[in-house]
């Protein structure tokens, strides 16, 4: 049983009431918890009566005692507490069907749960949900949820999600929308689709539902070259971006004279593509998608270039190598640059790392892989160091996509490899350090 306990925080309130590892929380205050958001909303009480299921089948009451809001203090099987609700969607532009074959089964999953979208900012279609999950986001105030849109017209969508009830997505917005639900909501967009007017009307649509949707990201569709037997999609070219950023950029200044916020924004890809500058860093506001790759690279730069202009930071000189995807190369140069100017002594190469593994259509970091790495920079002089972003790893481990460890990169390229965060002070600390 996914909700089972497996272990109890010391001296919390759970431990202090007496729930031990093997025990079911059945319910709280009368209502029933089958999963972690029914946990979260509904031990939210300082005083708590807990129907609680043992080991050996016999049920309990526990009553506990806590600081309102404060956690229980339990960990359970799941994190979730139940069952990942899989993807029913066949979507056109699906990245997990472009997956090369051979790489981690964890990779091949998809998932559209909406309670991942509250807790952990996961983007879903609205399509997999029940009608008790709609009315228990509206009843629990759950907000903000994170919304892959797509389109707006009906039958568009239903083509683009491949399933039949994508195209109840737009009245299915409205109804949260009406229930102040917060919204942040995606577009990918996939030439000769979802582009053009069409785009227009998703945009204009969705910012029709202001203040709810507080931010829309729209993002070119990521091509791999495992697409065989898939439906027909091409890259956008430069001309397809610019078109995108001029659109999205009317609606923005429209949004921003109307309600203060520019609430539209295309992600960092999308400028690189054009070939255009990035926004300047007070347009992204609170960089509300970053995950999405929205402001990131401005983001870092701005810290970057913040740091710089502290003092007391000394160089040691020693020469040392970043590795990044093609896309960001050019922009890590200029922030390698910027530092030489007042580090003269800084010896730093960057090198751009080509997708061989999933196609060069591929130019972003995160998904440059160990055996890339080592394909193409073994026998390079790296100096004393190799640094390459965090997100170019599975999220809270040491691998890269195709399973290579960052130790064995290290091994055969015979330097350290050194992930670095998102994080434009801690880049130049550890440009600057030996």
């Amino acid at each position: 049983m996914s909700g089972r306990v497996t272990d109890v925080e010391r001296f919390s309130p759970a431990d202090r009431a007496g729930i031990v590892p093997g025990d079911v929380v059945m319910s709280a205050n009368g209502r029933e918890i089958r999963d972690v958001l029914d946990y979260k909303f509904y031990t939210y009480d300082a005083e708590l009566s807990l129907k609680v299921r043992s080991k050996d089948a016999r049920e309990r009451d526990v009553f506990v005692k806590k600081i309102e809001g404060q956690d229980l203090g339990l960990s359970f099987e799941t994190y979730l507490m139940d069952d990942m609700r899989s993807c029913v969607n066949r979507c056109i532009f699906c990245f997990v069907d472009q997956m090369p074959p051979g790489l981690r089964e964890s990779l091949y999953v998809k998932d559209d749960d909406s309670r991942l979208s509250f807790l952990l900012g996961n983007y879903v279609t609205l399509t997999n949900m029940s009608e008790r999950d709609f009315q228990r986001i509206i009843d629990m105030k759950i907000s903000p949820l994170c919304v892959s849109v797509h389109a707006t017209e009906p039958d568009l969508r239903r083509v683009m999600l491949g399933i039949r009830g994508a195209g109840r997505g737009y009245d299915q917005l409205c109804r949260l929308a009406r229930a102040g639900i917060e919204l942040h909501c995606q577009i990918v967009v996939c030439s000769g689709y979802n582009d053009g007017a069409a785009l227009e009307k998703t945009l204009g649509d969705l910012c029709a539902l202001r203040p709810a949707v507080t931010s829309i990201s729209v993002i070119p569709v990521g091509l791999t070259r495992w697409r065989e037997g898939l439906c027909e999609l091409r890259p956008l070219t430069k001309e397809d971006a610019v078109s995108c950023i001029e659109l999205c950029g009317r609606f923005a200044a429209e949004c921003l004279k109307e309600s203060g916020s520019r609430v539209v924004y295309c992600s960092d890809e999308m400028y690189l593509r054009a070939g255009i500058g990035l926004p300047e860093y007070e347009e992204y506001e609170q960089f509300e998608q970053l995950e999405n790759g929205v402001g990131l690279l401005r983001l870092l730069e701005h810290e970057f270039l913040e740091a710089l202009q502290e003092d007391g930071i000394e160089c040691s000189g020693a020469p040392f190598s970043v590795a990044t995807g093609e896309a960001a190369a050019p922009f890590i140069e200029r922030l390698a640059a910027a530092a030489k100017e007042k580090y003269s002594d800084l010896n730093v190469s960057v090198h751009a790392v080509r997708n061989e593994l999933f196609g060069r259509s591929v130019d972003v970091a995160g998904l440059v892989t160990g055996r890339d790495l080592i394909g193409q920079l073994k026998g390079q002089d790296l100096g004393t160091r190799l640094l390459i972003p965090d997100v170019m790893l599975r999220s809270g481990e040491d691998v890269f996509l195709d399973g290579i460890s960052v130790s064995q990169v290290s091994s055969e390229l015979g330097v350290p490899v050194i992930p670095v965060k998102n994080d434009g002070y801690e880049l130049l600390d550890t440009f600057l350090e030996g």
